[in-house]
Parts: C-alpha cells; sequence; structure tokens
C-alpha cells in the first residue's frame, strides 16, 4: 500500500467521529497546497510534507492531534494551537469529541507551515543550487 492508501485504511477503520475528524482534517491539507503529499512515518502516523514535515495526525481514544512540526514559529491569528505549547518548536491542536475545524484558518497554518518549510530550504541551500522540489505521490 502507497501512504494514501493507508491514511485511506486508517480513516476507514476509525468508525467513530475521530475517523471523520481525521478526513475533514486531511482535506484541508490538501486543498491548502496541491503540492502536499503524503506520507507513511513512525508505524502508524499520517504526515503531510512538502519542502519538510508540515504536520503529522493521530487520533488517540479521546482525542484526534495534529502536530506542526515548526509550530512555534508560525503564526496563528486564530488561536488554533491548544497543545504542546511549552516548546521550543512543536505545536498541536488537539480535536475533542463535538469540536469543529475552523478549515479556513487551518488552510491558512498549512501554507503558513509550507512558507516556513521553503524559507529553511532556501537558507540552507548553497549558492547557485536549486532548492529541492517535490512532487506529489498519486
Amino acid at each position: 500500500m502507497n501512504p494514501s492508501e493507508r491514511i485511506d485504511h486508517l480513516i476507514a477503520g476509525l468508525t467513530d467521529w475521530r475517523g471523520k475528524t481525521l478526513a475533514g482534517i486531511r482535506k484541508s491539507i490538501l486543498e491548502a497546497d496541491r503540492e502536499i503529499i503524503e506520507e507513511w512515518k513512525w508505524m502508524g502516523s499520517p504526515v503531510w510534507s512538502r519542502d519538510g514535515i508540515i504536520a503529522v495526525g493521530n487520533a488517540h481514544k479521546d482525542k484526534v492531534k495534529l502536530t506542526f512540526s515548526h509550530g512555534a514559529s508560525l503564526p496563528d491569528p486564530d488561536k488554533l494551537f491548544n497543545a504542546g505549547l511549552g516548546g521550543n518548536a512543536w505545536r498541536a491542536i488537539d480535536l475533542f469529541e463535538g469540536d469543529k475545524m475552523n478549515d479556513r484558518a487551518l488552510k491558512n497554518l498549512v501554507r503558513a507551515a509550507v512558507d516556513y518549510n521553503q524559507i529553511k530550504l532556501k537558507r540552507k541551500a548553497p549558492a547557485g543550487t536549486p532548492a529541492k522540489v517535490h512532487k506529489r505521490k498519486k
């Protein structure tokens, strides 16, 4: 199975509110930027990337967690981050049963994460070297 199929399988196996929530998050992330790719890492976690990791999604017993790897460096004017606020890099959004995700705000946060990754990548590239380009996997 490719990563997208594994994520489909994970969501299908979550027959309660967590599956619907994770599916909605996934849809918003993929709509935010058409070049985002899906990956499957750490023995069962959906990961969305473009020029580096953007976010990791996990379904826990009582919540769905969306963790942004560079969340501490991202603007969050809509105050989506509600977990992991004490760390130096990661920030997360914990969604519990009945919570609604602000799709517009999530897409803006994803776009900010892509911008952050691209700026970071350009800083690492030696002068005259084209930045690494990821193609979306189907």
